[in-house]
């Protein structure tokens, strides 16, 4: 099984039984230990230097962000400090902070501890829902925020549905061939991606179907290859925006490929010496997605 995957292993306390006691909520955004999790267009908020630390806001400035009119949401507790996300990307320009700036976790992922990567993972996937869920999706009426920002309510009299964060499930699946030296795995790549990037498949669970089913239609559709033997390896938050990777092995049965162009602009057989002779073209996934460690967890099988 796959461990100490990026963006998982948070330490905060979620404190859920507490996001609906309004009065607690209220002493916590007025606590002037309270910490903030600034948010601008996706972007987190890290102290300069040689590599990206996550910076917070406390005190004044704490106070001035959750004082404010930005989307704010109770993250959980760290002992008994409370942290708040807040989203300031109504604000034409990125806020200024002495010795800090605002980069895309996708840049700074790789430098972060586990509890850090999954809290800023964390600010970032909530908020985006927030700015995605404004308007109800059953009658159209706007939706206010309510239990510490983790439902937002329809305001239409007639309705009040209750909507609640939303994340996509996606499988991604290294599919392996049977053969001399360990055989081989099945490495895509789409012009999407970084130039010379090669990585496993991926797909979004459609409705109706499990995770397994999903590893096997999705690898049939796009590559021609019929697999079994499907077996669960971890899984990821992926903020980017708003997926939740579930990892998976599965072994070919049949072997031609045969990719569609629509989704894959090449997609091949590799064998263990050849993926590791990968430096920058080609090259391998990213190293804090799930779909690196699928890859290096092959690899390391003699």
């Amino acid at each position: 099984m796959l461990r100490n995957l990026f963006y998982t292993g948070g330490t905060l306390d979620r404190a859920a039984e507490l996001r609906r006691d309004p009065g607690w909520l209220a002493e916590r955004l007025r606590d002037p230990t309270s910490r903030v999790v600034p948010v601008w267009r996706d972007r987190n908020l890290f102290r300069s230097g040689d590599e990206p630390v996550p910076a917070f806001l406390d005190g004044d400035r704490a106070r001035a962000a959750l004082d404010g009119p930005a989307e704010r949401v109770f993250l959980g507790l760290d002992g008994d400090v409370a942290y708040f996300a807040v989203d300031q990307s109504a604000e034409e320009e990125p806020p200024a902070f002495d010795g800090a700036s605002l980069l895309d976790l996708r840049q700074a992922g790789p430098f972060l501890d586990q509890s850090s990567g999954s809290l800023l993972a964390f600010a970032r996937g909530i908020l985006y829902w927030h700015r995605s869920c404004r308007f109800c999706g059953a009658c159209g009426a706007p939706t206010e925020s309510v239990a510490g920002g983790h439902i937002r309510k329809c305001t239409g009299g007639s309705c009040g549905r209750e909507h609640f964060p939303r994340t996509d499930a996606a499988v991604i699946m290294l599919v392996q061939k049977p053969g001399p030296d360990g055989g081989s795995a099945l490495l895509a790549h789409q012009s999407k991606w970084m130039v010379g990037m090669w990585s496993v498949l991926a797909g979004f669970v459609e409705p109706g179907e499990s995770l397994e089913e999903a590893v096997a239609r999705e690898v049939l559709e796009e590559t021609g290859i019929a697999v079994a033997d499907v077996r669960y390896r971890g899984s990821q938050p992926w903020p980017f925006p708003a997926s939740l990777m579930v990892g998976f092995r599965a072994t070919a049965t049949t072997f031609d490929v045969r990719f569609d162009c629509g989704e894959l602009d090449d997609c091949r057989w590799y064998t263990r010496a050849e993926v590791r002779a990968f430096r920058d073209n080609p090259r391998l996934p990213r190293p804090d997605s799930i779909a690196r460690r699928l890859i290096a967890e092959w690899l390391a099988e003699e």
